[in-house]
């Protein structure tokens, strides 16, 4: 068997320092993210969303990122998967990048709200058709007895919807609004930068060095 507590590796690739970091947390997210896109890293876009249903216990999983803006980051599933119902009781959220190849991950946590019906429409019409029909045809997170199931419900709705689809109304976008966010950089000796980022009573963000 693999001896893991032995697997170590030495952070050396960049620092985050906070003169050369921006003072607005979506602007040093953006730069970071679009390092990672340039870098041609897998699935830049890919980030663990944190949930907690009612019985308390926290639940993850990995989607991605469709968009962000001031407003706050937005991601698309069904709204009666696990994910949906625990955000339906618990309307808060941590979301985690974690770009391997660039020693970075950002972490963002806040309260989640589904986003407009418009802007719902907007993506699902721009998807290609099979995964149009793929939000009809999966039950998200209900037990079923095999695969058959799904084959059997995209051929039904293929055939019912044929090139149209219209979005199921179980399905459309949701909204992290951004009350924290933390950038961690990989150093070495295990002293890593860590800055988190904190709203003020005015709206502006509080920069601050946290010990790694």
């Amino acid at each position: 068997m693999n001896d893991i507590a032995n697997l170590r590796k030495s952070y050396e690739r960049a620092e985050l320092n906070e003169s050369a970091s921006a003072a607005d947390p979506l602007q040093q997210f953006d730069l970071w993210l679009k390092e990672a896109i340039s870098g041609k890293l897998p699935e830049p876009n890919a980030m663990t969303l944190a949930t907690v249903g009612s019985d308390l216990r926290p639940s993850t999983r990995v989607v991605l990122i469709k968009g962000y803006d001031a407003r706050g980051m937005v991601w698309f599933t069904n709204y009666n998967s696990r994910k949906g119902q625990q955000l339906a009781g618990n309307p808060f959220a941590a979301l985690q990048f974690h770009w391997v190849e660039l020693e970075r991950v950002v972490r963002i946590e806040g309260r989640v709200e589904k986003i407009s019906d418009a802007e719902s429409d907007a993506y699902f019409n721009s998807r290609p058709l099979d995964s149009r029909i793929g939000a009809w045809a999966s039950p998200q997170s209900q037990v079923i007895e095999g695969r058959g199931i799904l084959v059997a419900n995209a051929a039904k709705y293929g055939a019912q919807f044929l090139l149209q689809p219209p979005r199921p109304p179980h399905w459309g976008g949701y909204r992290l609004i951004p009350e924290q966010w933390e950038f961690w950089q990989g150093r070495k000796s295990r002293l890593h930068d860590r800055l988190r980022y904190r709203p003020t009573a005015q709206g502006a963000w509080v920069r601050e060095r946290l010990a790694p």
